[in-house]
């Protein structure tokens, strides 16, 4: 049985094909417990080195509570897909690993853009959060030529 000692250095193949799809969209849900509980929570993500940097509101305490657990962070292209953009085929991602409250430089959360303003009606106030993925994974839908089936509302 191989062990990680013989690993190259760097994601597996497989982390590195999801980590380029993560790149394509700019927010996802990160999941996880709280007081014995699940939640999902929606972050805002971006990639540095390898590992996922979340951004979200403090406000709620979620931040607080995956500090030092192990999360999930997941995103998607299903509404992008379902609206004609960035092709046909769906995908989903979904990486597990071990979370750390993070304080990151100017630079880096320069990297997110503009915050909101509100959430749920109080002043956005970030908090940062770097997931460290040990698991991945991906999943897609391929429709090769055949159209998408839209339904009218």
């Amino acid at each position: 049985m191989p062990s990680d000692e013989h690993r190259a250095p760097g994601p597996s193949p497989q982390a590195a094909d999801a980590i380029e799809l993560l790149r394509r969209v700019p927010y996802g849900r990160l999941a996880t417990s709280m007081r014995a509980l699940p939640f999902l929570a929606v972050a805002r993500h971006v990639v540095c080195d390898g590992r996922i940097l979340l951004r979200m509101h403090s406000g709620f305490g979620y931040h607080e509570a995956c500090d030092g657990s192990v999360v999930t962070y997941g995103a998607d292209n299903y509404n992008a897909a379902a609206a004609g953009e960035g092709g046909d085929d769906l995908w989903s991602v979904q990486f597990t690993g071990p979370a750390k409250i993070v304080h990151p430089g100017p630079e880096q959360a320069g990297l997110f853009g503009t915050a909101p303003a509100r959430a749920n009606g109080e002043p956005f106030a970030p908090a940062y959060l770097r997931v460290d993925p040990h698991f991945v994974t991906e999943h897609t839908l391929g429709f090769d030529a055949s159209p998408l089936v839209r339904h009218a509302a």
